[in-house]
């Protein structure tokens, strides 16, 4: 194989109640990449359609999560990239992570798969560091290994795929605004109580449970934030009534997608999500702000080869 072109999806990290180790990958969103091998050693990014971002190699989440691979692989190639970004940069849905695991997993793939899925995954967390300055995992693992995911552990990094149910959809509004991560980080309260670890993990677990069990009942009772989502929740226009409309709709639950703007929220059914879309909008219509909406399947599979 010299070429290879790539659908490289869009996720939601958090999922209310799991920061930073919980996330999932959508289906519908995402860019699309062309990754070629070339004779001269290192990597090139000849193209970026899309979005105005770096082309220089040590200042692209792509071009950084690919030299961390090939530091651990011996290759007489090259490679040449492509980037072609339909996620917004600052959406909070996983742009960076597109960029950086659909790199790693392109390569990887030209080389005739010397790694796992799961071993891309510290090679794409370090263009997330590049990103936001922390080589998190809850976006880059979901869609390299697709569906839910878990981090159990970052150290030694230890990452759990979660069961999907088929019906499961998710809905978001991006708000053409920007959060910055350092602002959403900064907000967050440096100390929690106990009463609130309490309630976090027992929604946690429940989730989990939710998820391999298929009852939606019990996803929705969990998609509840009692640490993050308070405080987060400021930053991001008419946040409560969103998360209201869609719950009246049908909709499970659902919270901030990422550090923001994004909001998401799960449904049982195409439909209903359709339906959680259009109150989402409802509420939205009268600000000035312009926003998208995005429904989707939960993507079982990750990224995919075109």
């Amino acid at each position: 194989m010299e070429k290879i072109k790539l659908f490289t999806p869009a996720t939601i990290a958090n999922v209310s109640c799991g920061f930073d180790v919980l996330g999932l990958c959508l289906d519908t969103i995402g860019d699309e990449m062309i990754i070629r091998k070339t004779n001269k050693k290192g990597v090139r990014i000849t193209k970026i359609v899309g979005q105005n971002l770096p082309l220089e190699i040590e200042q692209n989440v792509a071009g950084v999560a690919v030299l961390a691979l090939l530091e651990k692989v011996d290759t007489p190639y090259g490679f040449e990239i492509e980037i072609y970004k339909n996620i917004k940069p600052g959406s909070g849905i996983g742009s960076s992570a597109a960029s950086a695991a659909g790199a790693v997993f392109g390569v990887n793939k030209l080389l005739d798969e010397p790694f796992s899925l799961q071993e891309l995954i510290p090679f794409a967390m370090e263009g997330e560091k590049l990103a936001s300055g922390t080589a998190h995992a809850d976006n880059v693992a979901p869609a390299l290994l697709g569906g839910f995911t878990l981090i159990r552990s970052y150290n030694p990094l230890d990452i759990i795929k979660i069961n999907n149910p088929k019906e499961l959809f998710a809905t978001v509004i991006h708000p053409q605004i920007e959060v910055k991560t350092a602002d959403a980080r900064a907000v967050l309260k440096k100390k929690v109580t106990l009463k609130e670890t309490v309630v976090q993990l027992g929604n946690l677990g429940g989730l989990i449970s939710g998820l391999y069990t298929e009852d939606y009942n019990l996803i929705g009772r969990s998609l509840h934030d009692e640490i993050v989502e308070p405080s987060r929740s400021i930053l991001i226009p008419e946040f409560d009534n969103v998360i209201a409309a869609a719950k009246k709709t049908g909709a499970l639950g659902g919270g901030i997608s990422g550090s923001g703007p994004s909001i998401f929220a799960l449904s049982k059914g195409k439909l209903t999500a359709e339906k959680v879309g259009l109150a989402m909008a409802k509420t939205y219509k009268n600000l000035q702000i312009d926003f998208d909406i995005h429904v989707s399947k939960v993507n079982a599979n990750g990224i995919k080869t075109l």
